[in-house]
């Protein structure tokens, strides 16, 4: 970490003045934003919008904050808080010691007390304090003071109170206090400082803090003052777009090649993530290289593939903790419980929690959910299902470990903490049967498929990050992957603007709604993977025939127009309009005024209805016939009205199979014919002037009554076909419906098998991981085992042979053939012969037996037979180990014999009658004297228990006593134990003995020494 030089503007919208952005009035002393207003620049006349800069520190900070004030000028236009780690005996000292080091009021904190500019305010001891609408409050502590962080506690109340006004500086101290509350300022696009580790007295918080990689700047308290100045005087407003160049440090497009680099070696895109906050995130990691313009980074990361891991962690924004906003899961819990009551015996409950980060939201979830099944009918079995994922590998295999540090007892009760957790090392480690309710995966919400039939969906905290548009494009996903009636749970910043047709809220305030069906399709839905219902090029139906007429999509389009005017220039120059089988004019060349008009009422525009009354029943007659027989029809000299009189026309019907875009079309032409005056005028004089009257009348009248039958057939046919029309029409209107139908569901059943296959790979890879670890766990164990070279065996209930290590063959004749047989259908080498009953009385009274045993072929094993415990304490067997001792016994008999040795050495000179015992009172040596006294030879008496000499006259309760005595250790030595011995070569003696203990160094042998001080007669 080095010295940041500039800061990036952590507003997520560009803003103008009137929407509150900020503006700058340098004559002015103090310190304004807007309502929404991105950074903090100084402007006139506010009062209640400047920073607040809430220091923490513990051990070794007094003389930090002494650097620090005494170069902080008293006009900064900040607020300054004081939270420190102080004993219930200082209150009100380091109010006082504080005040000696700058000019501004130094007070200690009130409940209520608004926070001012330029002053100083230090938390009472033994108290917590929070920061709501610019005021402190002061609570009295719920954790033990061991476990109480009060810098962490202060943090998040400042952090949503402040929000991009919040400053924090960690000084000195011990611990890890304030490295959760920094996350969350760091999130709400606040700034933070880190004392610089080799300048504090203890550098515990500092390095802390720094760990979290979510710092600022890392400088000595001495250099704060001026870094902080710089930060407030220089805020970044609204940014110009990427596309055109801000200057030559910032040129065009630098932003997008960035995102490029990430996205080619991660695989994950960012440019549907709001662009503020990318760009800050950026300028981070450029400051933290000292990189001042972009092309410099962009080459740097070319040259660096590291860096874009480090620069993709640091767009990864995880911030998380357990029982993030309590009232907020209690709420969730209120409307989880008629949920799962409500839900069948032997169901799932499935929860997939998107964006889980280092897994303490998706724990929390199943704590929740696991209290909430106590209040369930005892009767009712539920099996719980919680998907939780995210697009960092790294977070996801911390969360799937499940150890978190000791100071999560700030945000998890006693009670859960006992329930759910096991205390290991001084870290936190959620239980098995909890972690076994989650699984985790990598998945890209905005890529992969989602999880479906789910009853809850919790994504908290994640949308904030995300652009307008993407949020619009989750949130119908999020209605299709709930259940009917599944509980969608947001963050307290997130809201359903827009599709409130989907969700009803349950909670306005910690925003939990439940899904509910609509009636209409999902506008917006964009299912990840989801293949288009009109792709390109795919037929639209125009209209119900008896040839169901398909009008391609590029109809249209602009190539409708192109076409036709090429057809009608190279054949045609009249006027003429292009139709459907129905007669819908879907292009019109040239003028058509004189043969057709817009018809009455409501705009047609259909050939039949705008067609003059003339041409109608030539028009239909040709168009029929045309469309019927695929053939070009002409009818010559149809007379039509116009307003100059009547005028001859040539009526052309031609059917058009090529080109294939239009094709099944009509192509209708009117061409002027040459008009004889007189009919040109009305005049009725058509059959020459030599016919009679009585000719034209008959000629008049046979031509009517033609035109009257063929009108009465073109009536019929034209009824029948329309009759023909409507059957058909409805026909294809039922298919229609039903292809819709069946289209739906398949789209339904693809979406279903595309989201189960996720969950299929997302399970797959949590076994594949387990698989892995059981591996390694296995290739650990047999490497332990094959290093220990002990022989060990495992036996079930029934005593047969779950396994065994190559070592037991030496010992029992078995095979890895022979896992699965009972341990007595196998010889032993052993001679001994209670082995079997021995591990028959561990099963039934479950105690450790252990005892040394020899084999045939000479060998020792120091033998142990224990019960096989599961980790859930239950007995599933018994486990047999063999320890081979052959060489300590060999050592023990060349240690006996050289102890022999020694101390025959010893007594062969002495010229006391004086007899050497083993710890098991057998002779090891005796002197020449004692042999000749009581008449006994060497030889024989080596080896020979002392109660079997000189036929058993030893072995009396006097002489028993002190030599059990001697051996147990509760004396050293015995004198003048007066004996009566009958002995069979000197008769009645009395023998006055004395007896010690003896530890030879040399061979570290102790061994019982007697003397006969005396053999008096009797």
């Amino acid at each position: 970490m080095t010295d940041l030089s500039s800061r990036p503007s952590s507003a997520d919208d560009e803003l103008t003045p009137e929407q509150g952005a900020v503006t700058i009035d340098e004559s002015a002393g103090n310190l304004a934003v807007g309502p929404a207003g991105p950074r903090i620049a100084r402007v006139q006349g506010s009062e209640d919008k400047f920073p607040i800069v809430a220091m923490g520190g513990s051990a070794g900070s007094i003389s930090a904050f002494e650097a620090f004030f005494q170069n902080l000028p008293p006009d900064s236009g900040m607020a300054f808080v004081v939270v420190a780690h102080q004993l219930p005996t200082q209150d009100g000292e380091l109010v006082k010691v504080l005040q000696s080091f700058t000019p501004m009021p130094v007070h200690q904190a009130e409940d209520g007390m608004t926070v001012r500019v330029s002053h100083v305010y230090v938390i009472p001891p033994e108290e917590e304090m929070s920061l709501l609408n610019g005021r402190l409050l002061l609570f009295a502590p719920t954790q033990p003071a061991s476990r109480r962080l009060p810098i962490d506690y202060f943090l998040q109340s400042l952090a949503r109170d402040a929000r991009d006004r919040a400053i924090t500086i960690i000084f000195s101290g011990t611990g890890s206090d304030g490295t959760l509350g920094l996350k969350m300022v760091m999130e709400n696009y606040g700034m933070v400082m880190v004392q610089a580790p080799e300048t504090a007295q203890y550098d515990a918080m500092p390095r802390a803090a720094m760990s979290t990689e979510f710092v600022d700047y890392v400088l000595p308290p001495e250099e704060m003052p001026k870094a902080l100045l710089e930060y407030v005087a220089k805020p970044l407003l609204v940014r110009p777009t990427r596309a055109e160049a801000e200057s030559e440090e910032k040129p065009a497009h630098a932003f997008d090649k960035i995102l490029t680099l990430i996205r080619s070696q991660t695989g994950h895109d960012f440019t549907l993530y709001k662009r503020n906050t990318v760009l800050r995130r950026i300028e981070r990691r450029m400051n933290s290289h000292q990189i001042k313009s972009f092309p410099s980074y962009v080459r740097y990361l070319q040259e660096n593939p590291h860096e874009v891991e480090q620069l993709f962690r640091e767009l990864l924004i995880g911030v998380t903790k357990f029982f993030r906003d309590p009232e907020a899961f209690e709420s969730l819990k209120t409307h989880l419980r008629p949920l799962l009551q409500s839900k069948p015996n032997d169901s799932i409950i499935r929860v997939w929690a998107p964006g889980c980060s280092t897994g303490e939201e998706a724990y929390t979830l199943a704590m929740c959910l696991l209290e909430c099944l106590d209040d369930v009918d005892p009767g009712k079995y539920l099996k719980v299902q919680i998907f939780a994922t995210d697009i960092s590998a790294e977070s996801i295999d911390f969360a799937r470990l499940g150890i978190y540090p000791e100071n999560i007892t700030a945000d998890v009760s006693p009670q859960r903490l006992q329930r759910f957790f096991h205390l290991n090392n001084g870290q936190y480690q959620i239980r098995k049967e909890v972690r076994d309710l989650v699984v985790f995966a990598l998945h890209n919400i905005n890529r992969d498929a989602p999880f479906t039939k789910l009853d809850l969906l919790c994504c908290r905290n994640l949308l904030i990050y995300f652009s307008a548009d993407l949020q619009k494009n989750l949130l119908p996903i999020f209605h299709y992957a709930l259940n009917p009636e599944g509980l969608l749970f947001l963050g307290p910043s997130e809201n359903l603007s827009g599709f409130q047709d989907l969700f009803v809220p349950l909670d306005m305030r910690w925003k939990i709604s439940r899904r509910i069906e609509s009636m209409a399709p999902v506008r917006g839905l964009n299912f990840p993977l989801f293949i288009s219902r009109h792709q390109p090029g795919q037929m639209l139906l125009t209209g119900a025939t008896t040839q169901a007429h398909m009008l391609p999509r590029s109809r249209e389009t602009g190539q409708l127009a192109m076409l036709v005017q090429r057809l009608l220039l190279s054949q045609y120059a009249p006027p003429a309009v292009v139709i459907n089988a129905k007669g819908a004019i879907l292009y019109v060349n040239g003028r058509t005024g004189k043969y057709l008009e817009p018809a009455p009422g409501m705009s047609s525009m259909n050939i039949y209805d705008m067609a003059r009354e003339e041409l109608k029943f030539e028009l239909s007659t040709a168009i029929h016939r045309a469309s019927q027989q695929r053939e070009s029809v002409q009818v010559d000299s149809v007379r039509v009205k116009t307003e100059t009189g009547y005028q001859l026309l040539r009526l052309k019907v031609r059917y058009l199979e090529e080109p294939e875009q239009l094709a099944g079309l009509l192509l209708v032409a009117f061409e002027d014919l040459p008009t004889p005056r007189k009919v040109r005028q009305g005049k009725m004089t058509g059959v020459g002037s030599d016919l009679s009257r009585d000719a034209v009348v008959a000629a008049l009248d046979k031509e009517l009554q033609y035109t009257k039958n063929r009108l009465q057939m073109t009536i019929e046919e034209m009824e029948s076909s329309l009759e023909e029309l409507k059957s058909t029409n409805e026909e294809l209107q039922s298919a229609n419906e039903e292809l819709q139908s069946t289209n739906e569901e398949a789209m339904t059943n693809k979406e279903e098998l595309q989201s189960l296959n996720e969950e299929l790979l997302t399970l797959n890879m949590q076994y594949e991981s387990k698989t892995n670890e059981l591996a390694e766990a296995a290739n650990d164990m047999r490497n332990l085992l094959d290093s220990t070279e002990i022989a060990i065996m495992f036996l079930d209930n029934q005593m047969t042979i779950k396994r065994f290590t190559p070592r037991v063959s030496r010992i029992i004749n078995v095979l890895q053939s022979d896992i699965g047989r009972p341990v007595t259908h196998f010889a032993s080498n052993l001679r001994y012969g209670n082995f079997v009953a021995d591990v028959r009385r561990v099963l039934d009274r479950l105690t450790t037996i252990a005892t040394i045993i020899q084999t045939n072929s000479g060998e020792w094993y120091a033998m142990r037979i224990l019960p096989y415990r599961t980790l859930d304490n239950y007995i599933n067997g018994a486990v047999v180990t063999f320890t081979d001792i052959s060489h300590l016994r060999r050592l023990e008999e060349q240690q006996q014999q050289t102890a022999t040795h020694f101390v025959t050495a010893d007594l062969e000179g002495a010229l006391e009658p004086l007899l050497a015992l083993n710890r098991d009172l057998k002779v090891l040596a005796l002197s020449a004297s004692f042999a000749r006294t009581f008449g006994l030879s060497q030889s024989e008496v080596k080896g020979a228990s002392l109660f079997r000499l000189n036929n058993g006259v030893w072995n009396q309760l006097p002489m028993r006593d002190q030599l059990l005595a001697l051996l147990a250790g509760e004396a050293d030595e015995f004198d003048d134990l007066l004996l009566e011995l009958e002995l069979p070569n000197l008769g009645r003696r009395r023998a006055t003995l004395s007896g010690r203990r003896t530890l030879r160094h040399d061979s570290q042998t102790d061994y019982i020494q007697l003397e006969v001080k005396a053999l008096d007669l009797i």
